[in-house]
């Protein structure tokens, strides 16, 4: 019996849409070769519109056996919840890899799988996924897995035994009276950012203040050019190539640094979420990221996408590690070789560069403006966390890892990991969970102080590694 898909690819203009175009004919031609029949336009959807559009030709053509929607690049899980939600079928998210090759990230298709498995987890809505190239050796087999498969991960979280740690003490101790400030709203379609601030003190005592975007960028506009001249001049001792790159928009990142400084003095914040994009380029006219890496070398744990629950995370690895922390996207995981690339834009503090490889100060891929760090991470033992609100249910995921010296990935700030699991294990955990897009790093082994962490704040631990 020849199975019928419902098929929608998924794409943002922001990203190469030239290998995407290509990309998504790949992944047509497989499933071509696989006889799965497929119904729906075989064009890029790259807004809700178009989204709907090509979900009403598919519901126009009768009965299908899965709705499989292609994540060619990333895009936000708002189009993937609402198609979800319309399909009487099983639903199935298929993102693809991209080679690492040093250059942009061009499609950064798995981070859009692993922010849409995590949508569709708070929704209640059951998913199968995938994550392979249309060229794999097994791609039929795979395919026609995704008509029979069923969703869910394997792992369960653990209530962790009381021990006496004074480390873990300190750390709960320190929430207790922690503030975040997050300034702006985390953007639309990105439930892993969302919060509840009453929710999250009662958890953590944490302790959360709103800054409007707009207000931010007026500090930035009127902060003394003498004061910017010297965030420059301090930045200059470590990055190289400051005078490449737009030297107006340089000018306003640095400006956006002494914002950010003055937010965190104001409301004694002691770390913050920002709302990064798109508004600092298309409204203020800079990236962010350079500014949020400064403020993470600093001391004050940043994260970007207003992820307040992200910040709190960075914030509880900081106290564990006495050093600066750094929060990040999985963008790849490679069964072939067991590894995984930790990626930002170019937010990672600079003591998190390899020693053996000069910073650089670069552009935004997509944006092409500055201020961003440009380095691959340093090699040795790391720890990851992320306070988790994935499936609706809070807990602690903890992994272990180790950074290996490796050529960049991809531009601005990234790592290869190997993961103490293997890779395609906690690739299966992180998309059966539904678990969360950023994960916070630290160097150090800090999973038994987090373990009690979690305790004395009543969580469950999912360790994935």
């Amino acid at each position: 019996m020849t199975l019928k898909f419902g098929v929608i690819a998924l794409a943002r203009t922001t990203f190469d849409m030239e290998f995407a175009e290509e990309t998504k004919n790949k992944a047509f031609a497989a499933l071509d070769a696989a006889s799965i029949a497929t119904v729906g336009p075989r064009t890029l959807s790259c807004d809700t519109e178009q989204a709907k559009t090509a979900l009403a030709e598919i519901n126009a053509q009768g009965d299908i056996d899965l709705l499989l929607i292609v994540q060619i690049t990333f895009t936000d899980a708002s189009m993937t919840i609402e198609m979800a939600r319309q399909s009487d079928v099983p639903v199935a998210i298929w993102g693809v890899p991209e080679p690492r090759i040093g250059g942009r990230l061009r499609l950064n298709a798995y981070c859009g799988i692993n922010l849409a498995a995590h949508a569709l987890g708070k929704a209640g809505i059951n998913y199968r996924w995938l994550f392979s190239s249309p060229d794999a050796a097994d791609i039929k087999d795979e395919l026609i897995r995704l008509a029979a498969s069923s969703s869910g991960s394997q792992v369960s979280s653990e209530q962790c035994e009381y021990r006496a740690n004074d480390t873990a003490d300190r750390v709960v101790e320190k929430l207790g009276r922690a503030r975040v400030s997050v300034i702006g709203e985390h953007p639309a379609g990105f439930d892993t950012c969302e919060f509840d601030a009453n929710e999250l003190h009662d958890l953590t005592g944490v302790s959360v203040n709103q800054v409007k975007l707009g207000d931010a960028f007026e500090k930035a506009r009127s902060a003394p050019i003498a004061r910017a001249n010297a965030h420059r001049a301090e930045a200059a001792k470590s990055l190289a190539g400051l005078d490449d790159v737009d030297q107006k928009q340089l000018d306003r990142s640095f400006r956006l640094l002494c914002a950010l400084e003055d937010i965190v003095d104001e409301n004694k914040a002691d770390s913050i979420a920002v709302r990064c994009w798109p508004e600092t380029f298309v409204d203020y006219g800079c990236a962010a990221c350079g500014p949020m890496a400064m403020m993470n070398q600093a001391g004050v744990p940043s994260a970007c996408e207003a992820d307040v629950y992200g910040s709190v995370t960075t914030l509880i690895l900081q106290e564990l590690a006495n050093e600066p922390v750094w929060m990040a996207d999985l963008v790849d995981v490679d069964a072939s070789d067991d590894t995984a690339v930790l990626w930002h834009c170019g937010l990672a503090p600079l003591s998190m560069c390899d020693p053996e490889v000069q910073a650089e100060a670069t552009i935004h891929t997509n944006r092409k403006m500055p201020l961003l760090h440009q380095f691959p991470l340093k090699p040795g033992r790391v720890t990851l966390a992320r306070l988790s609100q994935a499936k609706n249910e809070k807990k602690l995921m903890i992994a272990g890892a180790e950074v290996l010296r490796a050529p960049m990935a991809f531009t601005g700030t990234s790592g290869v990991i190997r993961f103490d699991k293997g890779v395609a294990e906690v690739c299966a955990t992180i998309m059966g969970e539904g678990l969360e897009h950023h994960f916070s790093l630290a160097y150090g082994d800090h999973l038994d102080s987090l373990r009690q962490v979690a305790n004395r704040l009543h969580l469950p631990v999912l360790q994935i590694a």
